[in-house]
């Protein structure tokens, strides 16, 4: 099962990516250009917090179940010492709940916005934040602190 949920999990990052940019581009391109904010710019916010979400869960079941977590927190003064296990045991996690905290309060603000320009602007400050935050914390293939092939 811990193989399942880490495929699914690998495969809905790039959901997670892809709405995020596509939320962040209707944002810029309504903000720039004074457009009004449509029932699809709504649906885009929304979407993009509910796969986010989603993604959470998945993130969630799989830090409970995972090898190199349960390692890490039974082995602290050594599993803070690794960088892959510490990135695992504690950056990962913290670094895309903040993310998902970002996107939940910027699709919540910019929904309780009256002005339609503060809906794009407010999508895209927070989403923009999000994404910065989820790019860091993802294990890209070439990154430095702990690194992960595109799909597992």
């Amino acid at each position: 099962m811990y193989q399942s949920l880490l495929f699914c999990h690998s495969v809905l990052r790039w959901f997670v990516l892809v709405s995020l940019l596509y939320s962040i581009f209707r944002a810029y391109r309504g903000y720039s250009s004074k457009l009004p904010f449509t029932k699809t710019d709504n649906s885009v916010r929304h979407w993009t917090a509910t796969i986010a979400h989603i993604q959470l869960i998945f993130g969630i079941l799989i830090y409970v179940q995972s090898p190199i977590v349960k390692y890490f927190w039974k082995n602290f003064s050594a599993g803070i010492q690794n960088t892959d296990i510490a990135f695992f045991g504690i950056l990962h996690i913290l670094l895309m709940l903040c993310a998902i905290v970002l996107i939940t309060i910027g699709s919540a603000l910019a929904k309780r916005k009256q002005n339609d320009s503060d809906k794009f602007k407010t999508m895209l400050l927070w989403f923009s934040i999000a994404l910065i935050v989820i790019f860091v914390a993802i294990p890209w293939p070439f990154s430095p602190l702990a690194n992960r092939p595109y799909f597992r």
